[in-house]
């Protein structure tokens, strides 16, 4: 039997409700666009875009909720886009309890696929 990789570890080492909410959005990114690969960067899932950066999974660290990153946040108007103290990215909370907010992400990664 072959070791998991650090990316498929990364999932594993997530407790419920987390690591449904992180698999399910996994695998809704992964489908949103044929363009999109996934790639193990900054030891942190990321998904690729036409080969740049253009988000990832992460959950706060004070609250342990996931969200999305979004590379090129700092040029997308959203109201539930959040940029804090980062200089480029924003961050969209995901409620983990809660099902996906797709037409919500689906609305935001159309936009920020304008970007590239």
């Amino acid at each position: 039997m072959s070791e998991l990789r650090d990316i498929d570890q990364w999932y594993l080492n997530h407790e419920e409700p987390n690591l449904s909410c992180f698999q399910a959005l996994r695998e809704w990114i992964l489908r949103f666009d044929q363009d999109i690969t996934e790639a193990w960067k900054y030891r942190m899932p990321m998904f690729v875009y036409k080969g740049k950066m253009f988000c990832y999974l992460w959950s706060d660290k004070r609250t342990n909720q996931p969200y999305i990153g979004i590379v090129k946040g700092k040029f997308i108007e959203h109201p539930l886009l959040i940029q804090a103290k980062r200089a480029k990215m924003k961050v969209l909370y995901i409620d983990p309890n809660d099902d996906l907010p797709i037409d919500l992400i689906e609305e935001i990664f159309e936009t920020a696929k304008q970007l590239y």
